[in-house]
């Protein structure tokens, strides 16, 4: 599992690569001084893992990941404990409170090397396009939340934002559909309109709508209508 520590401390940087020697399950590729330097470092190396500092000059660790398309695994690492809970709603694997305590790392590459095993899949050529796998970071007011695509139903456009459907929750990110469109892999998320991106994993039925269009009713009663331009389309992928 390759590894990237972002932590604008030196010796904090030093200390924690110290101690994950121990491990071979994890390789640390790089050390990032601040949030701009891990964002090219994040780009170039593709760590599987960060250990994060969330304090840094310039840019948190959270603002870090909100300029993120994916998000790797992430061990938030920072001597505020204030911040235990906010990392948590993160659903960031794990939170290590400086200075690092051996015994406390050891549950937390426990806790990396089994999800790793879990979620461990042949290896590929890597996508051009975001895939049901993949994850991002949304951040809506104080709220943040790491999702994997497969569990977000709808996109939908309103105005200069786009409205998130995942679970119970409708968050706002600051970001037009056209440009996610173009990240999305399109054997998963289809343009249903200007306005909606569907999933279509959580499509469970489809009927005739208005002027040939169709209307789309996903899993847990959201309903979309697909625009007469791509209902035809639409009936095509989703045929045998």
């Amino acid at each position: 599992m390759k590894a990237l520590i972002v932590d604008d401390e030196r010796l904090a940087r030093k200390e924690l690569s110290n101690l994950l020697q121990e491990y071979q399950e994890i390789e640390i590729v790089g050390e990032a001084v601040n949030a701009e330097d891990a964002e090219e470092k994040i780009k170039s190396l593709k760590p599987d893992l960060l250990f994060l500092d969330i304090q840094m000059p310039g840019k948190t660790g959270f603002e870090l990941l909100e300029s993120l398309d994916t998000v790797p695994e992430v061990v938030f690492t920072t001597a505020y404990d204030e911040y235990a809970l906010k990392a948590f709603d993160f659903n960031a694997l794990d939170y290590l409170l400086k200075p690092i305590e051996p015994d406390r790392l050891k549950e937390t590459v426990t806790k990396l090397v089994s999800k790793a095993q879990k979620e461990e899949e042949p290896e590929n050529s890597e996508p051009k396009k975001l895939g049901p796998q993949d994850r991002v970071f949304v951040k809506d007011g104080d709220k943040c939340w790491f999702v994997k695509l497969e569990n977000i139903r709808l996109f939908e456009s309103d105005g200069n934002y786009i409205k998130i459907y995942f679970d119970n929750f409708k968050p706002m990110i600051h970001k037009s559909l056209n440009a996610l469109d173009e990240k999305l892999d399109d054997r998963s998320f289809f343009r249903a309109s200007r306005k909606h991106i569907i999933n279509l994993t959580w499509v469970e039925s489809i009927e005739s709508w208005f002027n040939g269009g169709l209307m789309v009713v996903l899993r847990g009663g959201d309903k979309v209508e697909v625009s007469r331009r791509q209902a035809a389309r639409f009936k095509e992928m989703m045929s045998l």
